[in-house]
């Protein structure tokens, strides 16, 4: 299999529409997570770069966007932040993924009782759509409703508001996708997609990453450190005229009458919440994920030998790990699991999937 190779362009952010292809931007490590946004810092070389270069790049108005050549597949997008230079051949700069841009938009008030978990996440991004980035919903019901509540005088996000409605018990997954926009391929759409689960979730997956193989290392973090492991969990709300809500207790009950010790944690799942129900969901998600501590499986593998991203395996994929024999696995290892994030460096042919292993 070919190493993967990316075409950059600058695009306009409104329009999605390609302003000039990028040939001398020398890009960072790309990475992508579930329902967070990450960044990528690169240096585009004056000398080699397009006469549209700054129209193309500028900072608040522009994404870049990079695209497999072999496949024609967008595997990640920014939005143009940073922009540094001077009297160096060559500018700095920094794009973050559309996750960020809900960071930086309101949705006002707004009130929802009883509705599915998805649909408060759509109302609450749906300013976003208006002025903003090629941006459209893709959404599946949770079958899971609830009662919410945002005030504008919060100061609270759109990404804020969906990050804590994931994070209620059941809640929805999701992520912003980057697509061609037509199919001259002129142009890129924004996909948020909502759903129960993001992805491709199956036991037999097609990208097996396997050593020997395409595997370069793995590592394994297990961990019960504060905030990945405990089996009691209250949750705090914010202090509002002189009171601060709490959750009920939430304790791993079968955990404990099994001998394990108690963890307590408290834990603020975000800022403004009040709400007793909200603050409950929190935390029985909470004890759910960490009642037995994390396990997050990092995999090393040589892009060129591994399945290929964008193709065979992406964001919220399942993908197979199988090693023969290690110092930490003699007797080999074999499992399932999903992609939370993913890293990825073209220039030293690395592919770096990340798996959140569920008990």
């Amino acid at each position: 299999m070919a190493a993967i190779e990316v075409a950059w362009y600058g695009c306009d952010m409104r329009s999605g529409r390609i302003a000039e292809e990028l040939r001398s931007l020398q890009a960072g490590t790309l990475s992508r997570r579930m329902g967070a946004s990450t960044s990528m810092s690169g240096t585009l070389v004056l000398a080699g770069a397009p006469r549209g270069w700054e129209a193309a790049t500028d900072p608040g108005r522009t994404m870049l966007v990079a695209v497999d050549t072999a496949t024609g597949i967008p595997l990640w997008s920014g939005m143009t932040l940073p922009r540094e230079g001077g009297s160096d051949p060559e500018l700095r700069i920094t794009a973050a993924t559309p996750e960020a841009y809900l960071e930086r938009r309101y949705p006002g008030d707004y009130t929802a009782t009883g509705a599915d978990q998805t649909d408060v996440m759509a109302a609450l991004a749906t300013p976003a759509i208006t002025d903003g980035p090629p941006l459209v919903l893709d959404t599946t019901s949770s079958g899971t409703t609830i009662d919410y509540t945002m005030q504008d005088s919060e100061d609270r996000s759109i990404l804020a508001g969906m990050q804590e409605v994931a994070g209620m018990e059941d809640g929805p997954e999701w992520t912003i996708d980057t697509i061609w926009g037509d199919a001259a391929q002129t142009r890129f759409q924004l996909v948020l997609r909502i759903a129960p689960t993001i992805g491709t979730v199956t036991a037999q997956p097609e990208a097996i990453f396997d050593m020997p193989g395409c595997l370069h290392k793995y590592t394994l973090l297990e961990s019960y450190e504060r905030g990945r492991g405990a089996t009691r969990i209250i949750t705090r709300g914010e202090r509002s005229a002189d009171t601060r809500n709490s959750s009920d207790v939430y304790s791993a009950a079968a955990l404990l009458a099994n001998g394990w010790p108690l963890w307590e944690d408290r834990i603020t799942p975000a800022s403004g919440i009040t709400d007793v129900s909200q603050l409950n969901r929190h935390a029985a998600e909470a004890i759910a994920l960490m009642g037995v501590g994390s396990k997050a499986w990092t995999l090393e593998a040589v892009a060129s030998r591994a399945p290929r991203l964008g193709t065979a395996w992406g964001l919220g994929d399942s993908v197979g790990l199988d090693v023969v024999s290690s110092p930490r696995h003699p007797d080999g290892v074999q499992l399932v699991s999903r992609t939370w994030a993913w890293s990825l460096d073209v220039g030293t042919d690395r592919v770096v999937p990340i798996l959140l292993e569920d008990e």
